[in-house]
């Protein structure tokens, strides 16, 4: 078992990266994943350099040595988890740009924070970010297809991970009220229900439920506020989706809500995430 929960979740977001380059055949190069991998590590040490808070102490401890790790190193699993989401999600015609996008990210940690609490997800932030600059950077959030055996891997795969988050109702509430917001559309317009499942099979749309929106570094405390602030995130979607035909609806809709944590975490109180080195918890950044 591993001992931090974040690897797991380095894991899984790896094999999806090599699948990817394996079976999907995507237009990501290697140099620009060392890019993702190198900027945001890079730009986590800085960060962690000007806020005084770079680890610097050595295994003393013999609890400390048997881990084989030093203490340090658990401070990068935050970057590595953004580095291979933006591999996995974002599509540049340059390193430049991947750089550009990882600095981004990392540096959104550091200089958007409220209370202890990041306002925006990195992964989220980076892409934004990358979509707004000048250049050529686009998402492909289809890029997984609808196979069903990709759904069911993310599901199983994301479904431990959440677990150990302990957020597994920020998901079920997002993916439910997206499902019967789609379903309702799809009555309405008198479709087949494959049409329906075609557009909730994505493999991509899973991926984001399970390991963007529920980063619990940047979602409210509350499990009230959670199931609200994700219904609001699938509402913002829907409509983004089908009135404004937006593909990238997603990305753009919990980059528009995130800040609300604010508002949601001062009108109702749950207890802090607070990281602990436990395969109990997980943080994204």
């Amino acid at each position: 078992m591993l001992q931090d929960a974040r690897l797991y979740q380095i894991s899984f977001l790896s094999l999806f990266l090599l699948l990817g380059f394996a079976t999907r055949d995507w237009t990501l190069h290697p140099v620009v994943v060392a890019t993702a991998l190198l900027t945001c590590c890079l730009s986590q040490w800085l960060g962690l350099y000007l806020v005084g808070q770079l680890p610097a102490q050595l295994p003393s401890s013999p609890e400390a040595k048997g881990q084989g790790l030093w203490p340090g190193w658990a401070a990068f699993f935050s970057p590595v988890i953004t580095a291979l989401g933006l591999a996995i999600l974002l599509r540049v015609d340059g390193a430049w740009m991947m750089a550009i996008a990882s600095v981004a990210a990392i540096a959104s940690k550091f200089l958007f924070r409220w209370r202890d609490k990041h306002l925006w997800n990195p992964s989220n932030f980076g892409i934004i970010a990358a979509l707004l600059l000048p250049g050529n950077a686009w998402v492909s959030p289809g890029q997984w297809g609808e196979s069903v055996w990709y759904v069911l891997m993310f599901l199983a795969c994301g479904g431990l991970v959440v677990r150990k988050v302990g957020r597994l109702d920020t998901t079920v509430a997002f993916l439910v009220s997206y499902g019967v917001l789609e379903a309702l559309r799809n009555l309405y317009l008198g479709w087949t229900w494959d049409v329906w499942g075609h557009r909730l099979g994505s493999g991509s749309l899973v991926m984001f439920s399970f390991f963007m929106i529920t980063d619990p570094r940047t979602i409210p405390d509350s499990w009230r506020a959670r199931v609200l602030w994700a219904f609001s995130i699938a509402v913002v979607t829907f409509g983004l989706r089908n009135f404004y035909f937006l593909n990238t609806a997603v990305f753009w809709a919990l980059f528009c809500i995130s800040p609300v944590t604010v508002l949601l975490d001062a009108l109702w109180q749950g207890d802090r995430f607070v990281w602990r080195r436990s395969p109990e918890l997980l943080e994204e950044g």
